[in-house]
Order: structure tokens, then sequence, then C-alpha cells
């Protein structure tokens, strides 16, 4: 009965009541041939200690010893065992919607922390209390634009994640906001002449992506002062989070968009993530999702509401400034606890050795192939160009145990035999030397 709570004496009740004899009687209005008059072709029903063998026989076939080596919007970084020890509390193990603040302070506080260091990371001065991930976040970054200002298009740098640009024209296929799309250069920085050129009277927003999807930091300071003098908003999207431990954050931007699966979210098959979103203060009213804010009770005790919420859920669906956004209240809440234990110096070190792996890295590959990109700073990927196609070297090393680089081939055919290769700090000099030796064979 713990697993089939009807019993036949319940079915046989049930049926009774709708003015069925049988089961065959409630199904007699399906023709027979559509009718299974056959038990299902399932497997044997197992005991517990069988089916706790049969997952742990499963686990045994993961590749948890392979050397890692892919990014390109996801990041493997080490995660504190102290996470998931807190966030599988019952106190925060749901990632629903805390609607009652007198029942949800816990939660409401930890979104609070969560925004605060967003904010101080970003340089912006409000935040939400997160989005579903990087890509769906800088899609509403990009429609909040057009809400603040009025206009209706976009402008997008080719550098950008190819998926984030897929998810865009997903959302504004149907909304009558064309978007336009910018080059970049040899340096792997956006194509300032192209992109002035591309700004016309109805852009609404330029949006970039730094690091962006070639490794390159970008000039956001001389981005933003073009986009400005066109009286345009700037937006910048960050795929990788840590890299603000170390990279100025972008101050000139106007809207921030952030995945932020580096501050100890699980790689998990690509989800759930956390989308991250931060503004100026005089653009909140048109920022997306929620936003915890910070009070006190009529006993001028400190407590925490639900401050902010346009979404459809809250207000009428036409006011909303986004009616399918939601808050990765578990992944956020995952985030704030890796920042609260690598804390401020402890991300500029982590920051400093992804950075010096990937220096280290692409300078051992440049014997093995071309590094693109060369002329920009970058921070822990890096492009390499090959005699042989990515594809075979990636079966190559899985050989050696190693996952390679994303093939670049697919997104930007004019790279040809391009990949894009990640080190964080789980790479060691050992596993480097040995990827750039398989790539050179």
């Amino acid at each position: 009965m713990r697993y089939l709570p009807k019993s036949p004496a319940d079915r046989a009740q049930m049926l009774r009541e709708i003015g069925c004899k049988s089961i065959d009687d409630l199904f007699a209005p399906i023709p027979a041939e559509y009718r299974l008059n056959r038990d299902l072709k399932v497997p044997r029903q197992m005991a517990e200690s069988e089916i706790i063998d049969y997952f742990h026989e499963c686990a045994n076939k993961n590749a948890a010893d392979y050397a890692l080596f892919l990014g390109a919007g996801a990041y493997h970084h080490y995660r504190p065992v102290v996470i998931d020890a807190m966030v599988s509390r019952g106190e925060f193990l749901t990632s629903y919607t805390p609607y009652q603040a007198e029942i949800a302070q816990g939660t409401l506080q930890a979104i609070f922390e969560f925004q605060t260091m967003v904010c101080e990371l970003t340089g912006m001065e409000v935040a939400n209390a997160s989005m579903y991930d990087g890509s769906t976040g800088a899609a509403e970054a990009m429609l909040m634009a057009v809400r603040i200002t009025g206009r209706t298009a976009a402008v997008v740098a080719r550098s950008v994640h190819p998926e984030y640009r897929e998810v865009m024209h997903t959302y504004t296929q149907h909304q009558g906001l064309p978007i336009a799309e910018c080059g970049y250069l040899e340096n792997g920085r956006v194509d300032m002449a192209d992109l002035e050129k591309k700004i016309t009277a109805d852009t609404a927003c330029v949006l970039i992506q730094s690091p962006n999807f070639f490794g390159t930091i970008e000039d956001v300071a001389a981005v933003a002062d073009l986009v400005h003098k066109k009286g345009a908003l700037l937006i910048v999207s960050i795929a990788e989070a840590l890299s603000l431990g170390i990279v100025k954050p972008p101050v000139e931007a106007d809207i921030v968009s952030m995945e932020a699966q580096s501050f100890g979210v699980p790689l998990g098959y690509g989800g759930p993530y956390a989308g991250v979103m931060a503004t100026k203060e005089k653009f909140v009213r048109q920022i997306p999702g929620r936003l915890v804010g910070e009070t006190k009770d009529k006993d001028g005790k400190r407590g925490f509401v639900l401050t902010l919420s346009t979404r459809e859920q809250h207000i009428r669906r036409e006011k909303a400034t986004s009616n399918i956004c939601t808050n990765q209240a578990l992944i956020a809440t995952m985030a704030t606890i890796y920042l609260t234990i690598y804390g401020r110096e402890g991300l500029k070190e982590l920051a400093a050795q992804n950075l010096a792996k990937a220096a280290y890295a692409a300078s051992a590959f440049a014997k093995a192939g071309k590094v693109l990109f060369a002329g920009a700073p970058r921070f822990n990927e890096f492009v390499v160009q090959t005699k042989d196609d990515p594809h075979t070297i990636n079966k190559r090393l899985l050989e050696k145990k190693m996952i390679g680089g994303f093939p670049l081939g697919w997104h930007y055919p004019e790279l040809g035999n391009a990949q894009l290769w990640c080190c964080t700090e789980l790479n060691s000099k050992e596993q480097i030397d040995a990827a750039v030796q398989a790539v050179g064979q």
C-alpha cells in the first residue's frame, strides 16, 4: 500500500460512484482496437535492496575521473561539500516561490543576501531574485530595454554565446523586435565600426558578452560610450560569473545579465541553473521577476518581504514585465552559500587560479595549433585552430579519458578547425600537458 494508495475496495467504490460496474465499463467508449488487452511489458518488480543495487551499478558507469576542458557556458568548478549539506535542509529544499513572507523569512533573507552580493559583484545598484538561466535572462534584459526606451530594435554581438542568441530570437520573433548582429575583430572583440553602422534611431539596446564566447574580455567602457551616444542602452551578458573575481565589473552597462552556474551549481546535464539580472535603480520598475527588500515589523525588528513582483501571478497580465520568468530560489541559495564560503578574497584567489591555468594552457597549445584572438585579454577560455578536425581530436582525447574543447565550426564556419578550450582550478598541469600532446599527434 506504500506505493499503490488505492486498494481494490477503493477502486470498486470509485467505479460505483460514477456508475460503472468494472474497469472495462469505464473504458467501453474507447474502440476495442485501441484498447490494450494484455499486461504491460515491463520488467518484474524489484525489492528495494535490488533497486539500490541497480542504481549503484548505473552510477559506476559514469565517467567521473575524466579531465574536463569543456566550457562554453557551463563550467567545471569545485563545489564545497557544505553547499549540498545546507541546501538539503528542509528550510531551503524547495524551488517554489516564497509567497507568504511571515513563514518564509529564511528564504527571503537568503534571496536578499543573494541580491546584495550580485550588486557588489556587478557594480549595479539593484538585482532581482534570479531568473531561469543566463540565456533567458539575456532575452528578458533585451525586452526590458525596449520597455525603458520605447524603441523597437536591438543589436547583438556575434561573439555572444550562440545558444543565447537563439533564445533571444525565440523570444522576439513574434514581438516585432528585429535583432541585428555585429561582427568581431581579429582580437575577438566587438567590431566597433560595424556596431556603429548597425545602431539606428530604433535601436533600444546593444547586447555584448564579456568574457565573450571566445573567452575574450570586451572593452565595455568603449562600447558603452558609443551605445550611449546613440541613445540606446547597453546590456552586458556574463556566462562565466567567476570572472568577476578578477575582471573589472561592467559598471558602464545599464543592465547586466549573468549565469550564476559557476557559483557552486553542479553541471547537472544543463540545468537547473540560475540567471541573474542587475541594473540601475532608476530602471527597477521595469526589471522582470521578483525583488526582495528589507523592512521592519511593527516591533521594529528586521524583516524581509517581496518588495516588487512584476509578474502575471501577482498583477494584471497586461501590466506584467514578463509572463514566463521564474526565480530559481534553491539554485540562487547555492550561489549565496558559495559566495559566502569563498568571500571577497577567496573569489579573487580562485579567479586568479583560473586565469593562470588558462594562460599556461594557451601558451602550451600554441605548440599544437594556432591560438586565435591573442590580441586581447582573456579569462579562462581560449580558441585553438588545428590541422585536424575538432571532432577527430575529441575522439582521440576520449580514449585518454579527457573531454576536449567545444568545436566552433557549426556556429562559426569561418574559423575552420577551431575549438573553444576552458581551464579552471580543477585542471592540473599534467592534464593540460597530456591534452596538448594528444592534440598535437
